[in-house]
């Protein structure tokens, strides 16, 4: 009976795995340092695998590089030991919601996502800490002094000389961030699907550096676009050089080649533009300049309107957009407009009812339309009672700037998952909610955010994180709680330690009396609950599928979306339990690996699902 492998997955592992069906003389076995055997690479024979010429050292090429960035690699392909803990308490229709809020580090929320919702993301949005040249809290262990930075990036020398300018500012805390983000965006691209797409918030400090390891991570041909967003009002008269008016949303897509964006409604004002002044049976329309500046030699041809006037061609400079024939053809079907007196230029009508439904987004985002940050501010204050303003994020987003990036990339008529791994305020859950709630959509969301104090503690509220929850609570109630068509329900899972107990001894080392203590690997303080959740991640099981708890045979078991899953974790499990539960014929069977009474209750365990359930697959924790 297989057993749960309990942390989560190592890609680097994988990585090799895959380049070794490429190049498998480029692969070996080496020793790691607790003398298991692994798979490693030959870099050397790999370069030369590579590369038409003879390899000979590092070669110049064009890349963003800077101290600390193989380690920010290193760290983002390492696996953790870590699980995902339910707080059912804290959790708003905890056992049939599908949105999720994750409370700990983003980095190993990201791991501990990658096989549960591998390629399954359909739009990701992040509002990372902007590089403002203070401290940030993701330091990944990667805080060191200026002087250890120097050394390392070669910018003193060894006498203590600085070798160039502004060295700290430059590139320490440069480096800092990029090593920050750089893991995070490598993980989060496994995650998004073929046809996914990225949104980064992000101002003046970083933007290039940003697009730099995104079109690494993503690749140059998936850069959509950089979008300009108009965050304030009125310009801010204290600024000492420009006031900063906007922010920049950058979008990268997993595949360009197969994400679109959908398009936006019309607004009233483009509608108004369509009018019937001829009562055409076939609708409002408006007219188009028939004429065109690119030369088109077929468009140079007198016309003559219904009043008689001829007119000898295009204005000067110009050409009619379509040939003699096709005027001709259109003109008699009445789709030429020649004005109210019949004695205008002619213009092509076009109909509303015939152009694309919807506009094309732009790259100008205005306040009017999707928002500014006192909008921002002031909605977050709705939401959450906060007794001191210190409180209130200066780097909230509007809801409105969500909605619109909603729309864009996760349509209403599927179930789409929405992901923000610095969830800050949650305005990101805010808007998918209030999306839902205006076109029907079905878009479920994932919101990461560390347990961040706030500046001032508050009656009721610890963290950031607390604060989240609070607005999402309140935003649903506004809205009327969940219903079956709307899910505005939540599950708070928290980041902790793995279910099972630490084993800090060589076996050599055990003494008869410590045998005792290894019988049961789960630690005493963790409940069913914790122990389904830590499956479900191992097993690469949907997070957000419905669960019921059910008693068979005396036994408590948790079923997962009806029969996809079940879980016992109970003691004295034998064979009339294993026998009821195995003609219920679930997909997979998990039970405690110390809940069967006997080994021959194990060992019948595996016949009878074998006879009873053959599909089943089983494991135990």
């Amino acid at each position: 009976m297989d057993k749960l492998k309990l942390h989560s997955p190592d890609l680097t592992q994988a990585h090799i795995a895959q380049l070794r069906q490429l190049f498998p003389h480029c692969v070996t076995e080496a020793h790691d340092a607790q003398g298991r055997v692994r798979l490693a690479v030959d870099f050397d024979q790999l370069r030369q695998e590579l590369s038409p010429v003879l390899v000979e050292g590092p070669q110049e090429r064009y890349q963003l590089n800077w101290p600390g960035k193989r380690e920010a690699l290193l760290l983002a392909n390492a696996p953790i030991a870590k699980t995902l803990r339910p707080d059912r308490e804290e959790s708003v229709d905890f056992d049939t919601t599908r949105n999720l809020f994750i409370e700990g580090d983003n980095l190993e929320a990201l791991k501990l996502l990658q096989e549960t919702y591998l390629n399954q993301v359909k739009m990701i949005y992040i509002d990372p800490p902007y590089n403002t040249g203070r401290d940030f809290i993701y330091d990944d262990d990667y805080a060191e002094d200026a002087e250890s930075y120097l050394a390392r990036s070669n910018q003193e020398t060894a006498t203590g000389e600085k070798l160039v300018a502004n060295t700290e500012a430059n590139g320490r805390i440069h480096s800092d961030w990029l090593s920050m983000l750089y893991p995070r965006l490598k993980l989060a691209r496994n995650l998004l699907r073929e046809d996914g797409v990225i949104f980064i918030s992000i101002d003046d400090n970083e933007v290039d550096n940003l697009r730099k390891i995104c079109t690494e991570i993503f690749g140059d041909e998936n850069f959509v676009a950089q979008i300009i967003w108009q965050k304030v009002y009125s310009p801010k008269n204290s600024a000492d050089w420009f006031s900063e008016d906007h922010d920049y949303v950058l979008v990268y897509a997993r595949d360009k080649s197969t994400w679109r964006p959908n398009r936006l409604p019309r607004t009233a004002e483009m509608e108004a533009r369509y009018k019937n002044p001829d009562n055409d049976p076939r609708g409002p329309w408006k007219p188009v300049d028939m004429s065109a500046r690119n030369r088109y030699d077929a468009g140079i041809y007198p016309v003559t309107s219904p009043s008689g006037r001829k007119i000898a061609g295009p204005p000067t400079g110009r050409y009619w957009g379509i040939d003699k024939r096709k005027f001709e053809e259109l003109n008699k079907d009445n789709r030429i407009w020649w004005g109210a007196d019949g004695n205008n230029a002619p213009a092509i009508k076009r109909f509303l009812s015939e152009v694309a439904d919807g506009r094309t987004p732009q790259t100008l985002w205005f306040y009017d339309e999707v928002g500014h940050t006192q909008d921002a501010k002031k909605t977050l204050l709705k939401f959450v009672p906060f007794k001191y303003t210190e409180n209130v994020l200066n780097s909230v987003k509007p809801v409105e700037l969500l909605q619109r990036i909603l729309q864009l990339s996760a349509p209403a008529d599927e179930e789409c998952v929405v992901l923000d791994f610095f969830s800050g305020s949650a305005s990101t859950a805010h808007a998918v909610l209030k999306q839902n709630a205006e076109d029907g959509g079905r878009r479920r969301f994932i919101g990461v955010q560390l347990a961040e104090a706030l500046p001032q503690p508050e009656p009721g509220l610890r963290t950031i994180f607390d604060m989240g929850l609070t607005r999402v609570r309140n935003v649903a109630k506004e809205l009327g709680g969940s219903t079956p068509e709307q899910d505005r329900g939540f599950r708070v899972l928290r980041i902790d330690t793995s279910n099972m107990t630490d084993v800090f001894y060589t076996p050599d080392a055990v003494t008869q009396e410590q045998l005792f203590d290894q019988v049961d690997n789960i630690r005493p303080d963790r409940t069913p609950d914790d122990l389904l959740f830590q499956v479900l991640l191992d097993w690469g099981v949907d997070l957000g599928l419905p669960i019921a708890r059910e008693t068979v045979a005396g036994k408590t078991v948790f079923f997962v979306d009806q029969n996809a899953l079940a879980a016992c974790f109970d003691s004295g499990i034998d064979d009339a339990f294993v026998r009821e539960l195995a003609q219920r014929q679930p997909l997979r069977a998990v039970f405690r690996d110390t809940g069967f009474a006997s080994d021959s209750a194990r060992i019948n365990a595996q016949q009878l699902f074998a006879r009873l359930s053959p599909s089943t697959e089983m494991r135990t924790l």
